[in-house]
């Protein structure tokens, strides 16, 4: 883990959007603490929302991407910027070292696509406000009961999975299933072999 702690006061200044909710997906119901999409969405981008640092060259090329389509009015020498900002590691935003000769090829390996053209993202289902003052727990209870009116699905799962990492805590089938209020073998039964790799990385990074 870095020892520097994450500096946000640059990208605030300059007003760079690093959240989004859902610009086109409509949710399925909207309650006082957040949304909720039956279908799942791919629209919801939240960098920077847990403490957990970028600790590979691929997540860090994907925040660059999502900085990219984000904001589409940024200009080159404010994205190459703001990438090596991120770069930087006594900035907190990464755990290793990029060479300059890496950066620049991530930085042109971005910039060269489609504005239109969105970064890969997991669905997800349960959206919470900026402005919810829920905990860790009343959050997964609400988790628990949404899914309990339908079938598990990776989503749900994966939820659930962010909840707990966003709150620090090393992710086990056992600690998802509680969370969930089902059965670890139900966990084991409805988790891909893709989910399976999502879960170590997360972990890599508490």
């Amino acid at each position: 883990m870095s020892k520097y702690e994450r500096n946000m006061d640059y990208l605030n200044r300059r007003k760079i959007i690093y959240r989004r909710n859902p610009t086109t997906d409509k949710p399925t119901h909207v309650y006082d603490w957040g949304f909720f999409y039956e279908e799942g969405t791919r629209e919801y981008f939240a960098l920077f929302a847990s403490k957990a640092k970028i600790n590979t060259y691929r997540s860090f090329k994907w925040h660059l991407h999502v900085l990219w389509y984000l904001n589409s009015s940024m200009s080159q020498d404010t994205f190459r910027e703001t990438a090596f900002y991120l770069a930087d590691r006594e900035n907190g935003f990464v755990t290793f070292t990029l060479s300059e000769q890496t950066l620049e090829t991530f930085i042109h390996d971005v910039s060269i696509k489609d504005l239109n053209e969105r970064p890969p993202n997991k669905a997800r289902k349960i959206i919470f406000k900026d402005s919810c003052v829920l905990n860790k727990v009343d959050k997964l209870k609400i988790v628990g009961r949404m899914i309990g009116k339908q079938k598990l699905t990776e989503t749900e799962i994966y939820d659930a999975m962010l909840m707990l990492h966003d709150d620090g805590e090393k992710l086990t089938i056992n600690k998802i299933a509680e969370a969930l209020g089902v059965s670890p073998r139900t966990i084991h039964r409805n988790m891909s072999q893709e989910l399976k790799k999502e879960k170590e990385l997360l972990n890599n990074e508490v």
